[in-house]
């Protein structure tokens, strides 16, 4: 039988997931139907999205072969029912206090900090690239994590240095790189651009560096079919760009610089938004998200 969720200690939560204690070495990392969106959560959750984010972690995790959090499988008995298919039972670690990311194509904060300066992250790009211009080659741009709320923080590879230290500095910049390359590879097989992603690390007792949270979702990636790629246009996306042309629309009402919370979305919105995040998972693992386990 079964655990239930309120026989675990809630540990805390973030904009999408939320954390329990298993024991002394191990959590679960739930993952939630919530969707943010300029710095907001959202009072219309997206459904099943808590499950194609964990689909889309597992799948990856096994595809990538490097070492992960993962302390069981997607149907670990652990796991209570009431979350079984957007439940993960990790390894307890001490994390890395960096958003790691690598991108291939110069869009959003990259390319405003590029038309301002030339650079990424303190980086030096060529001249005369625009928005979805592939870059020469992937970088890596970490971030400051910021509380909720707030916006991550872009910073250059040094001062990740003065954060975390050479040593590991370099690990998490190897590792990121490697990654993303392979993960951008996979992608392409299927027809898809992985633009640009976000890592978390976390290291392990034995001092292995270890692959952590949720891993190449359309929530943490930028994903583009790579038939319609043109540079110099902003590409659709297999995320929650959907969510974010409604709320800056004329139909929302809504004021992005006001202080007020963003609407309720309509349910014709979170249901495209719910199609898309299955269209990329699908596309991506070649399986069927009918197949994942839980209910939405």
């Amino acid at each position: 039988m079964r655990p239930q969720l309120s026989d675990y200690t809630h540990l805390g939560g973030g904009k999408v997931r939320e954390l329990y204690a298993i024991d002394d070495s191990t959590m679960l990392l739930v993952a939630t139907d919530r969707i943010s969106a300029y710095d907001h959560i959202l009072s219309t959750p997206i459904p099943g999205k808590g499950r194609v984010l964990t689909a889309m972690s597992f799948f990856f995790f096994e595809a990538l072969g490097v070492d992960n959090h993962l302390a069981g499988p997607a149907d670990d008995p652990r796991i209570p029912e009431e979350v079984l298919g957007r439940a993960m039972v990790v390894d307890t670690l001490e994390m890395a206090p960096a958003e790691c990311v690598a991108r291939g194509y110069l869009t959003g904060s990259g390319l405003a900090e590029y038309e301002l300066s030339g650079t990424v992250c303190g980086i030096a790009l060529p001249e005369g690239l625009v928005e979805a211009s592939r870059l020469p080659g992937p970088i890596f741009t970490p971030a400051t994590k910021a509380e909720q709320g707030e916006h991550d923080e872009n910073i250059s590879f040094e001062r990740l240095v003065e954060i975390v230290g050479p040593e590991l500095a370099a690990r998490l910049r190897d590792a990121t790189l490697d990654i993303y390359s392979r993960a951008a590879a996979l992608a392409a097989e299927r027809g898809i651009i992985l633009a640009d992603t976000k890592f978390e690390f976390g290291v392990a007792a034995d001092g292995r560096l270890v692959l952590a949270d949720e891993v190449l979702t359309p929530d943490s990636s930028r994903y583009w079919p790579a038939d319609t790629w043109k540079e110099g246009e902003v590409q659709p996306s297999f995320d929650k760009q959907i969510v974010r042309n409604w709320l800056t629309g004329p139909e929302s009402g809504w004021d992005r610089a006001s202080d007020t919370a963003p609407p309720a979305l309509p349910e014709a919105v979170a249901w495209r938004t719910r199609e898309r995040y299955i269209e990329a998972y699908e596309r991506i693992s070649q399986r069927s998200f009918a197949d994942w386990p839980g209910t939405d």
